[in-house]
């Protein structure tokens, strides 16, 4: 169990220092801090948002703003902290007035997300969002599915 630890927290640090300096979308270029994700390197449970705002962008961490009080708020009433969890987005760096991530910004930081996950191997993945909902429910709704659990295949 602890050489399982061990490799995640080597991995996600890896992923942390390579999003950093990540030069793969246009994000990089106006981004203050790329915000890479954090939390417990075995978390069961892994949050998924959208991308960093600009409380996000100016501390390098993901749901430091309004939305974060919120959420600590909403793991509280489940009775777990931050420390419990994984929290990152599926892109890593701030959309220019928090616009919408776009689709290539989204792809350059997939092979992120995708080893964020494999490190992790959450058993809950929790999506905040219709763009983190979108990479596993292409197509989908998000008032049409939100709120509803969903089993699926592992993506990693």
């Amino acid at each position: 169990m602890v050489e399982a630890n061990e490799r995640a927290v080597v991995e996600l640090e890896q992923v942390a220092a390579e999003v950093r300096v990540c030069p793969k979308c246009e994000l990089a270029r106006t981004r203050t801090n790329a915000v890479p994700g954090e939390g417990h390197p075995q978390a069961k449970i892994m949050l998924i948002g959208e991308g960093p705002g600009w409380h996000e962008d100016k501390q390098g961490r993901p749901f430091v703003g309004n939305a974060g009080k919120f959420l600590n708020e909403l793991l509280a009433k489940a009775g777990l902290k931050r420390e419990d969890v994984f929290i990152t987005n599926v892109v890593k760096c701030r959309p220019p007035g928090n616009r919408d991530p776009l689709p290539d910004e989204i792809a350059a930081c997939a092979p992120y997300l995708d080893r964020q996950i494999a490190a992790i191997d959450p058993e809950v993945i929790v999506t905040l969002g219709r763009f983190s909902m979108a990479r596993w429910f292409p197509g989908e709704r998000i008032s049409r599915i939100h709120g509803q659990p969903k089993r699926v295949r592992a993506v990693v």
